[in-house]
């Protein structure tokens, strides 16, 4: 980390009141930070948000859950209409999204038209589950279904498109696929053979 000039000292004193005045279970929330449905999220203390963080939920009770000692980069996104779970210790890189929805259906006998207005679309929502002490790298990209484990490590401009991974793997790529497994037995990052 580096040295603060004056001026991100005196932004970030700015900050740290508006956040106990605010947030005051949080470590610290940066701002600017947009927010709606703020009755629909739940968040545990230590929370800290960098700048330009965005977090829209619906004003259903328990929407979004963030764990304790929540700690998000710059321009991070989350989206969540029905259920977003995210664990204690999470760290994620800046320009991160997270959503439990989308603009409509697009799997089984009832899919939505190309036709139909993208904003007019009925939402579709499955909940994501995000364990505790995962690390979240730049630009990825968290769709609805998700499950991610406790000790998860996800690789920048990774796409996790509705898929569920077990504890403590290191996971990249467009899709996301598991490329290491941690090994508790000797204590090391074993890379998964290519089948």
């Amino acid at each position: 980390m580096g040295d603060y000039s004056l001026f991100n000292l005196i932004e970030t004193g700015f900050s740290y009141i508006f956040t106990k005045l605010f947030f005051p279970r949080a470590r610290l929330v940066r701002r600017p930070i947009y927010i709606r449905g703020k009755k629909g999220i739940v968040y545990q203390k230590g929370l800290t948000t960098g700048h330009g963080c965005r977090i829209d939920a619906s004003n259903k009770k328990n929407t979004l859950y963030i764990g304790k000692d929540a700690r998000f980069g710059d321009y991070v996104h989350i989206n969540a209409e029905e259920k977003i779970v995210i664990g204690d210790n999470i760290l994620t890189a800046s320009k991160v999204f997270i959503s439990d929805t989308n603009h409509g259906y697009y799997k089984g006998d009832c899919q939505t038209s190309p036709e139909t207005n993208p904003s007019l679309r009925e939402d579709h929502t499955t909940p994501v589950f995000i364990g505790d002490n995962v690390w979240i790298g730049e630009n990825v990209v968290i769709l609805p279904g998700s499950k991610i484990g406790n000790g998860c490590i996800i690789g920048a401009n990774t796409l996790i498109n509705g898929n569920e991974f077990p504890d403590n793997t290191m996971i990249g790529g467009i899709p996301g696929k598991i490329l290491k497994i941690y090994n508790t037995q000797t204590r090391t990052w074993e890379r998964v053979k290519d089948e």
